[in-house]
């Protein structure tokens, strides 16, 4: 019998999970976009060692930038540093990226001031860039795998986050269910357009319904 926190690596984050199979099918559309991948520099902002180690295509060089500390060795071709994907030196504009790459960051960056700042770092930091984020009206929440949970009032979404078994990240008390809910703010395609008005913005979708964003400059 499954129990409800093992349906989450079912539907999410299993290698035969339905969410698994959204990322295979989002790989092909990125390898599509970028068909020269492989010979590309790439910038990924937020990303981890473990997911380019997992995913089906590998860039020439992928350079991480990430709040968190990483665990996992980095290959030859990964390079990682520590920073706020936020509030990058200037000098990362000229260090011949290709490609800006991001994956389910944007809701996580905190705030509106703060996404537009993450937007400018990615405009200025390569003339390309995939920007992908869980779209805010899909039915349901992904972090938290209950629905409608973006739209409710933060005591409620915090109390769901401390008891509800298939959120993402576990929480230890009130204090640490509130920091959670707060630290999740998903948007919608007006937001995407105009953070990133030169891009494309592509839906991800799941029986009609768009389930995420993907910014698109090639």
């Amino acid at each position: 019998m499954v129990t409800l926190h093992g349906m989450r690596s079912r539907l999410i984050e299993g290698d035969e999970s339905i969410g698994a199979r959204f990322r295979l099918r989002r790989w092909a559309l990125f390898e599509q976009v970028f068909p020269t991948i492989s010979a590309m520099s790439v910038l990924d902002l937020g990303g981890t060692v473990e997911a380019w180690e997992r995913a089906p295509v590998r860039p020439d060089h992928v350079h991480v930038v990430n709040l968190d500390d990483e665990t996992a060795e980095a290959p030859n071709w990964i390079s990682v540093e520590r920073g706020d994907a936020c509030e990058l030196a200037p000098d990362f504009a000229g260090r011949g990226f290709d490609l800006v790459f991001s994956n389910s960051v944007l809701e996580h960056v905190g705030g509106y001031h703060r996404r537009g700042q993450f937007a400018a770092v990615i405009r200025r930091s390569a003339t390309r860039y995939w920007v992908q984020t869980p779209y805010r009206y899909f039915p349901l929440e992904p972090h938290f795998l209950f629905p409608g949970f973006q739209f409710l009032p933060v005591t409620a979404r915090a109390g769901i986050a401390e008891h509800w078994p298939l959120s993402h990240t576990r929480t230890a008390g009130r204090k640490s269910a509130v920091r959670n809910v707060l630290a999740t703010e998903l948007v919608g395609r007006t937001e995407m357009a105009y953070y990133f008005p030169d891009s494309t913005i592509h839906s991800e979708r799941i029986g009609g319904i768009t389930k995420s964003l993907i910014a698109i400059k090639k």
